[in-house]
C-alpha cells in the first residue's frame, strides 16, 4: 500500500489479496538462495500478474535479496530497480519479464520444460543435480487471453508434472466484476487440459494454503492450478473486493483505515518491524543450505560422470561449443536451385549435430519449414527429446520458448509461416526486451509462396518485425547467405532473431571476391560493383528479389549506366556497422538508390535517401503461381531497370544536381 501511495501509481489490490499466498509459498516452498539468485537448481517463481509487482518486490526485499528497502520506496520511478512490471535482468530475483498477460504463464510452461530436458540429459542414477520446481501465480486476465490456453494445453498434453501454478480468482478487472465476460468453469477446463487442480476457499487461509501447496508438489505426473479465491485489496474497509483497487492508489485515508483494521502503525510509511524482517531473513540460511547440499552433490556427480559434469555449467551459460559451425554446408551451383527454407533445414541439421542442446520446432508445420530435426528424438508426454511439436499454437510457442531461453541451458528455435509472424509479435518483443536468444524462423516469405494467396502472403510483416528493437532480422537472398545467416543467429547472444525463408527455389548467386556471402555477418555488402569506377545508381534488394536486382543491373550496363548491386539481408546489422562501412558500400554522394523487395515500402527511406525510389508492394497480393504473381505486380528486371533510368532523369532534369 505503501508503495503504490507513494508513487501515486501501481496496482495495490492484488498484492494485498496474494500476501499470504506469498508467504507461504516463499517461507515453505520456494527452494531459492537470496545470496545467489542465479544458483542453477533453484526453483523458478513466476508473476505471470506483472500489475501485482509490489508483491514480487516485497518478497524479494524481505527475503533478503539485493533490493534495499530504499528501492521499494522508490516504486516506479526513474532509475528505480522496482519497475511497474518486473523486468529481467533489471531486478535481482525476477525470472521474466511480466507485464502482457497470459506471457508470464507461457513463460512457466517453458520452464518446465526445461528443467525436464535438462534433468533427463543430465541425471544420472544416484546423481540428481537438476530437480526444481516452478512456480507462478496467475490471475482471472492471465486466463482469459488466449496465449495463456495454448499454453496450459500444451502443459497438459506434455505432463509437465514440475509445474505449479496458483490462479488468484479474485474475481475483478479494471472494468469490474468478472461476470461480465467470464463465466467458464476453470476447474473443469484445467481438468480437461489434463491439470491436476486443487481449491482453496479463503485467501487467507494459511493451513488450506499450505495443504494446497503440499499437494502440488506430492502430484509428480500432472501440472497442478491451485484455485485460490482471493478479495482483491483485503482487507480495506471501503475498496475491499471492488474494481477501485486494481489499478490505482488506495487514497491516504483508505490506507490509513486498513492498518488500522491490521492493528498496524499508521506512521511511517515502510514500517517493518525488526523480529518480522528477521523471520523472513531466514531465508537467506535456508537458501545457503540449500546450494550447499546441491554442491555437495555436484562434487560427487562431477567425479562420477566428468564429461557431463564439463557439459553442463556452458550449457547453463549459453557458451557456444568449440567448432560449432565446422559443419555447415558450402553450397554451390552444383547443388542446383534451393528455397532458402531448404539451405535452412540443412544449416539446421548440422547445427543439431554439433549443439545438443539445440532445441525445437514448429507450429504443425515441421515439412513447410525444414524444421524437422532427424536426431534426438521428439518431446512428449512421456519422453524429453529435442524435436518440440506445438501444434497449431504459434501465440504460445513464442511465450514458450521465451521460458526456455529464461530458464538457461537450452538454445530454442520455433518455425512458422512469417505471415503468422502476427501471432507470435508479443512474444517477440518480450524476447527483444529481455535479450533472449531465441530463434524464429519465419518461411513463405513473400509473394512469392504463391496459390495460398494474399491470407498467407505477407507484405507488412518485414516492417513490423523491424521496428521492434534488438531483433535482428536476416531475409538471405540463396543458399549460402542462409547458411550465413545461422551462423549470425546462432552466435548471437543477446537477443533474437529472426530467419526470412522463401518457398520457391532460388539459384546461387555468383559471387566474386568482393561479393562474398560472409558479408551477411555485416548486414549488406556489395555484390557487384560498376565497372569503371564511382556508381551512378545503386539497386538495394533482400532476398529472392536480390535476384531480380542482379538482372536489372545487367540491362542497365548494357546501357552504360554504372550501377553497382547490394545485398541487404539485415537492416539491424548494417545500421550498427562502423559509419566507414556503411558509407563504402552505400555512398552519400550516390543518391541515386532503388530498392528491391516484395513487402512494404514502409521505412526503406532510410536506405534510397531523398529519391524515394522503391520496387515493392503497395497492396495485398492474389492467388497464382508465384512466377506469375511477380510478373502480375511488375517485380521483373525489365521494370526494375526502368525506375532507375526515371531517376537518373530526374537527378540530371535541370535544377537537379548530379548524383
Amino acid at each position: 500500500m505503501d508503495a503504490v501511495e507513494a508513487a501515486q501509481s501501481g496496482h495495490p489490490g492484488t498484492p494485498m489479496a496474494l500476501a499470504p499466498a506469498g508467504y507461504v509459498l516463499w517461507s515453505r516452498f520456494l527452494r531459492h538462495s537470496p545470496s545467489h539468485p542465479a544458483w542453477h537448481d533453484r526453483d523458478r517463481f513466476v508473476l505471470s500478474c506483472g500489475h501485482a509487482s509490489m508483491l514480487l518486490y516485497s518478497l524479494l526485499y524481505l527475503s533478503g535479496y539485493d533490493l534495499p528497502l530504499e528501492e521499494i520506496k522508490a516504486f516506479r520511478q526513474w532509475g528505480s530497480r522496482t519497475p511497474g512490471h518486473p523486468e529481467r535482468g533489471h531486478t535481482p530475483g525476477v525470472e521474466t519479464t511480466t507485464g502482457p498477460l497470459g506471457q508470464g504463464l507461457a513463460n512457466a510452461v517453458g520452464m518446465a520444460i526445461a528443467e525436464r530436458f535438462l534433468a533427463e540429459h543430465f541425471n544420472r542414477s544416484g546423481h540428481r543435480v537438476v530437480n526444481h520446481r516452478v512456480w507462478a501465480i496467475a490471475s482471472d486476465g492471465d486466463l482469459m487471453e488466449g496465449v495463456s490456453s495454448e499454453a496450459a494445453s500444451l502443459a497438459g498434453h506434455l505432463r509437465l508434472g514440475k509445474l505449479n501454478v496458483i490462479y488468484d480468482d479474485n474475481h475483478i478487472t479494471i472494468d469490474g466484476d468478472t461476470a461480465l465476460t467470464f463465466s467458464e468453469d476453470v476447474q473443469r477446463r484445467f481438468e480437461a487440459y489434463g491439470w491436476h487442480v486443487v481449491r482453496v476457499g479463503d485467501g487467507n487461509d494459511l493451513r488450506g494454503i499450505a495443504a494446497a501447496l503440499e499437494a502440488a508438489r506430492a502430484e509428480t505426473g500432472r501440472p497442478t492450478l491451485l484455485i485460490l479465491r482471493t478479495y482483491i485489496a483485503d482487507p480495506a474497509p471501503t475498496k475491499r473486493n471492488s474494481a477501485e483497487a486494481h489499478g490505482a492508489p488506495l487514497g491516504a485515508d483508505e490506507v490509513r483505515r486498513t492498518k488500522e483494521i491490521m492493528d498496524w502503525p499508521a506512521e511511517p510509511p515502510f514500517s517493518v518491524p525488526e523480529d518480522a524482517l528477521a523471520h523472513w531473513r531466514s531465508a537467506l540460511d535456508r537458501g545457503a543450505a540449500l546450494e550447499s547440499e546441491w554442491q555437495d552433490r555436484w562434487k560427487a556427480y562431477a567425479a562420477d560422470h566428468p564429461d557431463l559434469a564439463a557439459d553442463f555449467p556452458r550449457w547453463m551459460s549459453g557458451e557456444l561449443p568449440e567448432g560449432w559451425d565446422r559443419g555447415l554446408p558450402a553450397l554451390t551451383h552444383a547443388d542446383g536451385p534451393l528455397a532458402t527454407r531448404q539451405a535452412s533445414g540443412l544449416a539446421l541439421q548440422a547445427l543439431a549435430a554439433a549443439m545438443p542442446n539445440l532445441v525445437g520446432g514448429s507450429a504443425d508445420l515441421g515439412g513447410s519449414t525444414g524444421t524437422t530435426l532427424k536426431q534426438g528424438g521428439s518431446f512428449g508426454p512421456m519422453s524429453s527429446g529435442r524435436q518440440f511439436h506445438w501444434g497449431v499454437r504459434e501465440h504460445g510457442m513464442a511465450a514458450i520458448l521465451n521460458g526456455i531461453a529464461a530458464h538457461g541451458g537450452l538454445r530454442p528455435f520455433g518455425s512458422t509461416f512469417l505471415v503468422f509472424s502476427d501471432y507470435l509479435k508479443p512474444a517477440i518483443r518480450l524476447s527483444a526486451i529481455m535479450r533472449l536468444p531465441v530463434i524464429y524462423i519465419g518461411t513463405h516469405d513473400s509473394i512469392g509462396l504463391g496459390e495460398d494467396g494474399p491470407t498467407h502472403q505477407p507484405v507488412e510483416h518485414l516492417a513490423m518485425l523491424r521496428a521492434i528493437p534488438n531483433l535482428v532480422v536476416l531475409r538471405p537472398a540463396d543458399a549460402p547467405e542462409t547458411i550465413e545467416a545461422w551462423r549470425v543467429a546462432v552466435a548471437r547472444r543477446d537477443g533474437p532473431a529472426v530467419l526470412v525463408l522463401s518457398r520457391q527455389k532460388l539459384p546461387v548467386i555468383e559471387r566474386p571476391p568482393l561479393g562474398s556471402a560472409e558479408g551477411v555477418r555485416r548486414g549488406a555488402y556489395t555484390l557487384l560493383d560498376a565497372p569503371g569506377g564511382v556508381p551512378q545508381a545503386i539497386l538495394i534488394a533482400t532476398g529472392s528479389e536480390l535476384h531480380l536486382a542482379l538482372a536489372a543491373a545487367r540491362l542497365l550496363q548494357a546501357d552504360r549506366v554504372r550501377v553497382r548491386v547490394v545485398s541487404m539481408p539485415s537492416w539491424e546489422l548494417f545500421a550498427a556497422q562502423p559509419e566507414a562501412y556503411r558509407n563504402e558500400v552505400l555512398p552519400p554522394a550516390v543518391r541515386t538508390r532503388l530498392g528491391v523487395e516484395a513487402a512494404s515500402p514502409f521505412g526503406w527511406l532510410r536506405w534510397t535517401t531523398d529519391d524515394g525510389g522503391m520496387l515493392a508492394m503497395e497492396g495485398f497480393g492474389a492467388s497464382a503461381s508465384g512466377e506469375r504473381l511477380f510478373e502480375e505486380f511488375k517485380f521483373t528486371p525489365e521494370r526494375a531497370a526502368e525506375m532507375v533510368r526515371q531517376l537518373l532523369a530526374r537527378r540530371h532534369a535541370p535544377g537537379r544536381g548530379e548524383g
